[in-house]
């Protein structure tokens, strides 16, 4: 494969479309459409020289006994998925500032501890350069309801056997589901 260009296609106020243009082994030039965070991608390096966009929370209760998980109704699949606390990064904000304002935010919680920081990841690596950083740790607190008018969230502590239940029967967002299977049977 070769790349050729990019091509802008569309703004939105978090999102910007993109065509990426490239040549095949066998010669065939053609065309893969990405969404990106990034305002202006403007060579082939800026689709992944760049720093994360966004936080994932993976809080666990002080005990260890529990994992925090969000049900939230998400627009774009018109139903409730199970999913971890997460937002982007703010201009100025580090991962675990970030990680702090987003967990007050959507749960009312506080960070306890950060455990461990998970290199960074693809959000949806099929259709977007959307970067990712986990955070590990532990949180407590008294739960509230999310301050944002434009998020419906419900967040909760879930044992290891509610988590294999809900897996079971209920939507999760991939990277949740993956952790929380592997957490459930250990």
């Amino acid at each position: 494969m070769k790349f050729l260009e990019i091509r802008k296609k569309e703004s939105g106020k978090f999102i910007r479309r993109y065509d990426l243009v490239y040549r095949t082994e066998d010669d065939q030039e053609k065309v893969y459409e990405m969404i990106s965070r990034d305002k202006d991608l403007a060579d082939f390096s800026t689709l992944h020289d760049r720093k994360a966009d966004a936080v994932v929370l993976i809080m666990h209760s002080t005990d260890g006994e529990r994992i925090l998980i969000n049900r939230e109704y998400r627009l774009a699949v018109g139903e409730w998925v199970y999913n971890f606390p997460a937002g982007l990064i703010d201009d100025g904000e580090t991962p675990e500032e970030a990680a702090r304002r987003e967990l007050r935010e959507e749960t009312g919680l506080s960070i306890v501890s950060v455990d461990d920081f998970i290199g960074e990841s693809y959000s949806a690596v099929g259709f977007s350069n959307e970067k990712n950083v986990c955070i590990v740790g532990k949180a407590e607190g008294t739960f509230q309801k999310s301050d944002s008018g434009f998020e419906e969230i419900e967040p909760g502590w879930y044992t290891k056997a509610e988590i294999r239940k809900l897996l079971g029967e209920a939507r999760f967002a991939a990277r949740t589901q993956a952790y929380c299977y592997v957490w459930s049977k250990s």
